[in-house]
């Protein structure tokens, strides 16, 4: 499909045009929507060689050691399909003949269509899709500092993942509402996810009660029959191993549940190198594959064809303190090792954008470079966090939230293709213009300056005294000022008054019916 290079001063004039009618102009010239696509070959720092070895180290540990799987329909379940339990034991172990036949079912790409059809998003394919940070205990901003998460600030960072369309998709809570009571917190979450955007969301596996509600939410949400939701992919799930090698209860609950329905489920084992995994990488990413592969085969026995991802959250702890690092150079290898091994097995495969700093400064710009440049030279199907995170996942930042959005927008322009036709080879401007002249002034560039390059919507390109005259605001600074503006014009995605009756129906029904079960 074709893509226009250029768009901002289009997307200039509307906001002129939305200004004039009365309505409220986005602050801020970004791209349309659209995803990345790849257009360079994805670095494979493994030869063939290597990626045979460390599958061939995967499977050993599926045959020889096995992976504890702590819930008894699963060990049921593969039990019946043939493979090893010991006794009452949580392990099994699945031959490699085996793993393989089930994960040769799975799809190598899925699309997702939320209840806005327009948002529709494809992992894999050639192409990459952004997601929003999720699960952090707190948020913070230059102004209220670092504090508990709260519903206020969970529906702010839904604003804001609605009005970037440089993010693709939820990935999960943004921050988690702990001023929500844990029984009914994800059926006021969920309310709040799909009315305050129309992008697909994720749910969380932790108990049936909340996978069942929230597919049944996306159902009415979508206004869908029973059949049209379980025809096509409309949401998902990420379930994480408990590395080393087990699947606990809750997660492989929740994602039988979704294949069940035949919604996409992504595995992606926390395997930090020196803790939860091997320290030598090439330990690390055989485990995490064992880890992964494990999961596959037991959802693609239950419902072949299953979608599901490869997920990779490989990376390093400092060794002085144990604490997790990311953006390292091992996380930005193992992020492409990964690309590797999911290719060999043709399925997308899931990537994050993390780091370990504390405030949105160079540090956390680093890291998240090296991030980007790991997860999108290996080709990253679909990006976790890739806006808003810090403290390792402790915090959601809105500052960070807008910077990361500006790198996002500049990878997905980089890897548009280059085009070489005779008018960009520009013979004819290079001779008019000659040895003596410049280009600043001819048709060639007169005729293209406007959409020419990439635009920052973040970055200021002033020279230091224009800078310093204008206030002197850091880009940690521009990026409040900026969230500030958008949450101001924020407006709420277009829904069918009678499908908002029925999910606040829906919800009120399973309050009072007591939510999900909780120790409190």
């Amino acid at each position: 499909m074709a893509r226009s290079r250029g768009g901002r001063a289009a997307r200039r004039a509307q906001r002129q045009a939305d200004a004039a009618a009365g309505g409220t102009a986005f602050p801020i010239d970004q791209m349309a929507w659209e995803q990345l696509r790849y257009c360079d070959a994805p670095i494979e720092p493994l030869d063939a060689e290597g990626v045979e070895r460390i599958h061939d180290a995967a499977m050993r540990v599926l045959e020889e050691i096995g992976i504890d799987f702590l819930h008894e329909d699963a060990r049921r379940i593969l039990a019946e399909a043939g493979c090893s339990i010991d006794g009452d034991g949580p392990t099994v172990r699945m031959g490699r003949d085996f793993v393989m036949e089930q994960v040769a079912k799975a799809p190598d790409a899925i699309t997702l269509t939320p209840r806005n059809p327009e948002r529709r998003i494809t992992w894999g394919d050639g192409r990459c899709a952004f997601g929003s940070v999720a699960s952090p205990p707190n948020v913070s901003d230059l102004e209220g500092g670092r504090r508990n998460g709260n519903r206020a600030d969970f529906q702010t960072l839904l604003k804001l993942t609605q009005s970037f369309n440089i993010i693709h998709f939820n990935c999960g809570y943004p921050v988690e509402p702990v001023d929500i009571h844990a029984s009914v917190r994800h059926l006021d979450a969920f309310y709040d996810l799909l009315t305050l955007t129309d992008k697909v969301v994720h749910t969380y596996s932790l108990g049936a009660e909340r996978v069942d509600d929230a597919i049944e939410m996306v159902r009415i949400a979508g206004g869908l029959s029973h059949e049209e939701f379980d025809a096509a992919p409309r949401m998902f799930t990420n379930i994480n191993s408990s590395s080393p090698l087990k699947h606990d209860w809750p997660m492989l609950d929740g994602a039988m549940r979704m294949a069940r329905r035949g919604q996409p489920v992504v595995i992606a084992p926390f395997t930090l190198a020196g803790a939860m995994a091997p320290i030598t990488l090439a330990g690390a990413i055989a485990q995490q594959t064992a880890e992964c592969l494990a999961a596959i085969a037991l959802l693609q026995w239950i419902n072949p064809g299953t979608p599901v991802g490869f997920g990779a959250f490989t990376s390093n702890v400092d060794m002085q303190s144990g604490a997790p690092a990311f953006g390292t150079p091992e996380y930005m290898r193992a992020m492409q090792m990964s690309g590797q091994m999911a290719r060999r097995y043709h399925l997308p495969w899931r990537a994050s954008n993390a780091n370990a700093t504390n405030y949105p400064d160079g540090q956390a710009v680093w890291e998240t470079a090296n991030s980007l440049n790991g997860a999108l030279s290996a080709h990253a199907s679909l990006v976790f966090h890739a806006a808003g995170w810090l403290e390792g996942g402790l915090t959601a930042s809105f500052e960070k939230f807008v910077m990361d959005c500006e790198m996002l927008q500049q990878w997905t322009w980089y890897h548009r293709p280059v085009p070489t036709e005779p008018d960009d080879l520009a013979v004819e401007a290079i001779r008019e213009v000659g040895p003596h002249g410049h280009f600043l002034g001819s048709a060639h560039t007169q005729a293209r300056y406007r959409d020419a390059f990439y635009a920052p919507f973040l970055s200021d390109w002033r020279n230091y005294e224009a800078w310093e005259e204008a206030g002197a605001e850091k880009a940690h600074e521009r990026a409040h000022r900026i969230y500030k503006e958008i949450i101001a014009a924020y407006e709420p995605p277009a829904m069918d008054p009678a499908i908002r009756d029925e999910l606040e129906a829906f919800v009120a029904r399973r309050k009072e019916e007591g939510g999900a079960p909780t120790d409190f």
